[in-house]
């Protein structure tokens, strides 16, 4: 699905305001209820709720969930922050109706200190700014959002923490640190980034009945990729083929004191359906495959310890190597050999990434449409960048562009970004998986489908979607603090079903 900016959001809705055609105190009356059905399931009645309102829309949305909630029998109060005269047309309208049709209690505030001190019972709900914002907070504003910062009360946003920007770095600036958050039709671009989970906590969303026409008009370079995606994407196995039909994959991984890594990319290989794995490896790898791993093939590269030579690759679907390679001398000029003869997408990870952010210049060997998959520090050192996180992401769609290739950029949502200048963000993953060996698990199941068939781009999404639904069908078994990599690799045949 696409993640849109604050303006096209803005734009979508006057979009469902007129084709629908529906009224605007009517669509937000759907966002309001859209919440109020999540809320009731996450906090009881028997916490007392206290709504934080701002005088534009996000606060018209908090003054109908105040109605709505007292009609399920909440005690709701309601704190209206008096910062300007001005209000928003759906604003006044929803406090009238406030006003006349419940008995909730509504204070306009124009001092921080007049608010009161909140228990750990309490829920405080903020509805002050919502997704319009432009500038820091700052002044009266700033001082209630950091008393309600220090309260020991629950706190949850709805649409987006106030002080947040949706499409730019945050930073420092002064804003609400929610528990959670509650997001109209689609996420946001700033729910995807580490630097603002403190702020956001962990978040929902559901469809307000924004039009589907409205949302398809729209132009986005990122997307949020869900379950429906994958299913449209998945190939099917038909009753005549044959394990040459899903294709050949050779991984050149493992050294000495490394060959889990291997052992481990070349299992998740075998699991994600690729027909038949050869594993290129050091002499220390020779008899341990077979008993470790005896559906896969050996080839020997003759040194005792590391990778020294590449074999003939006519025969090959798809490569995959990096996982427990080794950055040795020798081993350099080999991967230096590799990229120099082999002209078709290959994977790298792990040692090859860290041998190319050595030797800067062979990124314009990589063949084009390649699949680097490097964690946040190897980003790093490949490109030499370290700034926040909305600058990084835009510096990989760049490299991504100048270089042909598709970067996987692991985290909790792992961002695929495309030769074309796409940004696609995973939604399947939990913290369970920050855990040795998941990346060359994550290696295995790309190179895997590479072989099978899937072209990069369908390999790299369906494989990074998989790879967190293991993790997620591993972990309510074995809870996120016992998972091990070895765990995903046996939940790949039932994340393939789901």
């Amino acid at each position: 699905m696409k993640i849109l900016s604050t303006r096209q959001i803005r734009e979508l809705d006057a979009y469902t305001i007129e084709h629908e055609p529906v009224a605007s105190i009517d669509l937000m009356e759907r966002a309001s209820l859209a919440f109020t059905d999540w809320f009731v399931q996450h906090y009881d009645e028997s916490r007392p709720v206290y709504i934080i309102c701002g005088p534009g829309n996000n606060g018209g949305d908090g003054l109908a969930v105040a109605r709505l909630l007292e009609s399920r029998f909440y005690a709701v109060q309601v704190y209206v922050l008096a910062f300007t005269e001005k209000v928003s047309d759906d604003f006044a309208t929803n406090l009238k109706r406030l006003q006349t049709a419940t008995q909730v209690a509504i204070l306009h505030l124009n001092e921080a200190d007049d608010l009161p001190t909140f228990n750990k019972n309490t829920v405080i709900i903020d509805a002050i700014l919502g997704s319009g914002l432009t500038r820091p907070v700052e002044g009266f504003l700033a001082e209630v959002i950091t008393h309600i910062n220090h309260q020991a009360a629950a706190r949850v946003s709805i649409d987006i923490p106030s002080g947040v920007f949706a499409d730019k770095h945050t930073g420092k600036n002064i804003s609400i640190e929610a528990g959670r958050t509650f997001c109209f039709e689609l996420p946001k671009l700033a729910f995807m980034f580490p630097e603002n989970y403190t702020k956001v906590g962990n978040w929902d969303f559901a469809s307000i009945g924004l039009h589907p026409k409205g949302i398809a008009k729209m132009d986005s370079g990122f997307y949020y990729i869900d379950k429906k995606f994958i299913k449209n994407i998945i190939k099917k196995r038909y009753k005549y083929d044959h394990k040459g039909t899903y294709g050949h994959a050779l991984l050149i991984m493992g050294s000495r004191g490394k060959t889990g890594a291997a052992l481990l990319a070349a299992r998740a290989c075998l699991r994600s359906g690729a027909g038949l794995v050869t594993l290129h490896a050091p002499k220390c790898l020779e008899n341990l495959l077979p008993l470790a791993l005896p559906e896969a093939m050996y080839s020997g590269d003759g040194h005792p310890d590391y990778f020294t030579k590449i074999p003939k690759l006519d025969a090959y679907r798809s490569i995959g190597v990096g996982c427990g390679l080794g950055t040795s001398e020798e081993t350099q000029k080999a991967l230096h050999q590799l990229l120099t003869k082999h002209d078709h997408p290959m994977v790298l990870d792990a040692d090859a990434l860290n041998i190319i952010a050595r030797n800067k210049a062979w990124l314009e060997l990589i063949p084009k449409g390649s699949i680097l998959t490097p964690h946040p520090k190897e980003f790093e050192r490949l490109f030499n960048i370290q700034i926040n996180d909305f600058e990084r992401n835009m510096q990989q769609m760049v490299m991504s562009e100048r270089y042909g290739i598709f970067i996987v950029l692991k985290g909790a949502h792992t961002c695929i970004t495309t030769p074309d200048g796409q940004a696609y963000f995973n939604s399947t993953g939990n913290p369970g998986m920050a855990t040795a060996g998941s990346g060359d698990v994550l290696a295995g199941i790309i190179a895997g489908l590479l072989a099978r068939g899937y072209t990069p781009y369908e390999a790299s999404i369906v494989g990074v979607y998989v790879h967190g639904l293991a993790g997620d069908l591993a972990a309510e078994k074995t809870g996120e603090e016992s998972l091990i990599a070895g765990d995903l690799i046996e939940h790949l045949g039932q994340a393939f079903l789901s």
